[in-house]
């Protein structure tokens, strides 16, 4: 049993809904500990005027959508406008007003410039009803990633244990 598992365990985050596992990107340096089987997908988006693929794995467990997903912007002097970029399109896929609760976030081997944060907001699904969001965002080199839980209400216990799994090596 990995660290991170032994601190889910620990903070009760592990019930029949939470079935916590490492899952890790192949071409990145991440390592992410979701509550169930991830699906994993891909596909051709444009961030900061530029053509990248964005890379994504996730599931649904405990009423909550967690997902991480990764670009590489190819360049280091680009993402801080990627960062900034996906972060504006997150907050207006759920209706949620920009201005939103931004706090630091401790991720060791993350660069510091930027540096991570969990952002928190409340918006409305398309089906009209109240979500919640922490997103987690953070670079390491030219790859820019997004931790994401949404859900109803969220389940503190749980998003600390993803949130505190993230690992990059």
């Amino acid at each position: 049993m990995t660290a991170a598992a032994c601190i889910v365990a620990a903070l009760g985050g592990c019930s029949p809904a939470f079935n916590w596992r490492d899952a890790r990107f192949e071409n990145a340096g991440l390592t992410a500990l979701l509550p169930c089987k991830p699906d994993r997908g891909s596909k051709p988006v444009v961030m900061a005027g530029r053509p990248v693929t964005l890379s994504m794995m996730g599931c649904e467990a405990g009423g909550a959508m967690f997902a991480v997903a990764m670009v590489d912007a190819g360049d280091a002097g680009k993402v801080t406008e990627v960062l900034a970029n996906w972060q504006a399109a997150t907050l207006a896929n759920i209706r949620a007003a920009p201005a939103t609760n931004a706090v630091p976030l401790k991720l060791a081997g993350a660069s510091t410039a930027p540096a991570p944060s969990l952002v928190t907001a409340r918006g409305q699904s398309a089906n009209g009803k109240v979500v919640m969001s922490q997103a987690a965002y953070f670079v390491q080199g030219s790859q820019v990633f997004q931790a994401v839980v949404y859900a109803e209400k969220v389940n503190p216990e749980a998003s600390d244990a993803f949130f505190s799994g993230l690992r990059l090596q």
